[in-house]
């Protein structure tokens, strides 16, 4: 696949370049999401001012669970799949949960993150959290909680819209979606 903008190509801004050394683990060079949107130094400031991948009030596992759920609905392959490469592991998600995060419905899942399933498959399906299900968030998660997993929904499924609009290659080491 060819991506529809050509990523930036080193050297970079200071800006741009000392991003990538805070983000990117040694020795792996910086997403092509990250060097797309470093084309636009002002899209690339305000992308990143959004990230949401700093120590917030949910656990890295909750993060994840949404994060892999809401990619994996809008069908963004490359950024579940760098998710499942760089994540998957450190949270402790097993083989059937990765795949459960693109299966329909929530099993397989413990009751906490089966609501975070659903929340996303609601936010996905009608950008709206009905009454039942706010009920039982509520019931689990504290009001910066939910309100972080909102965010989370909605930074990713623009995440999503980068990826799959500007049609970018997947990274060469991050998992493909199940068959």
């Amino acid at each position: 696949m060819t991506a529809r903008i050509e990523p930036a190509q080193p050297p970079f801004s200071d800006l741009v370049q000392q991003t990538f050394e805070r983000l990117m683990p040694p020795g792996v060079p910086p997403l092509v999401l990250f060097t797309t949107l470093a084309r636009s130094e002002r899209a690339f400031s305000k992308f990143m001012a959004a990230g949401l991948l700093d120590k917030g009030p949910l656990p890295m596992r909750d993060r994840e669970v949404m994060i892999h759920r809401t990619t994996a609905r809008c069908g963004s392959e490359y950024e579940w799949g760098v998710h499942v490469a760089l994540f998957a592991e450190r949270v402790g998600f097993t083989k059937q949960e990765i795949a459960a995060t693109v299966a329909p419905g929530a099993e397989g899942w413990s009751a906490r993150e089966a609501l975070i399933v659903r929340m996303a498959d609601a936010l996905h399906e009608s950008v709206a959290i009905g009454d039942d299900l706010w009920a039982a968030l509520a019931a689990e998660f504290s009001a910066e909680q939910i309100l972080e997993l909102i965010l989370l929904a909605g930074f990713y499924r623009t995440v999503s819209y980068l990826t799959n609009g500007l049609k970018l290659p997947l990274e060469t080491y991050a998992a493909r979606f199940p068959a």
